[in-house]
C-alpha cells in the first residue's frame, strides 16, 4: 500500500485479517449463488423432501435443485438423511450452521430493502 493509499484508507478496518476475509468471500459466494438463498430459506421454513423444495423455490429445475442441495450439503449448511425404506426416503434439513448463517444475514436483508427504494 502506498503512502497516498494509506492516507485515504478508512480507519476502523485495520483489524480485518486478509485470510479470514478470503474465507468469508468463499462462503458468501456459496450462499449468494443463484437459488441457494431461496433453498436455505425453504429449509428453515420446513421443506424436507425434494418436492417440497421444488414447490417452495419457484422456477428452479430438478437438475439444478439437486446440484444446489449437494453444494449446500458439502458446505455443511444442509444435512441429507437417507432412510432405507421402500421407496428410499431422502430428506434435507438445515444444519445449525445453516440456521446461524441465515440469522446473521438478516441485517443484510434489511439493509438491502432500505436501499432498494
Amino acid at each position: 500500500m502506498t503512502i497516498e493509499e494509506r492516507s485515504t484508507a478508512e480507519t476502523g478496518f485495520e483489524h480485518i485479517d486478509d485470510e479470514l476475509c478470503r474465507s468469508f468471500q468463499v462462503h458468501l459466494e456459496v450462499i449468494g449463488r443463484k437459488w441457494n438463498s431461496g433453498i436455505m430459506l425453504a429449509s428453515v421454513r420446513g421443506a424436507r423432501r425434494f418436492g417440497e423444495y421444488r414447490a417452495m423455490v419457484d422456477g428452479i429445475s430438478d437438475r439444478l435443485l439437486a446440484q444446489r442441495l449437494r453444494e449446500l450439503e458439502a458446505e455443511r449448511f444442509i444435512v441429507r438423511t437417507v432412510t432405507p425404506t421402500t421407496p428410499v426416503l431422502v430428506e434435507y434439513a438445515p444444519t445449525e450452521r445453516g440456521r446461524e448463517l441465515l440469522r446473521i444475514l438478516q441485517p443484510l436483508v434489511h439493509w438491502t430493502f432500505a436501499y432498494e427504494k
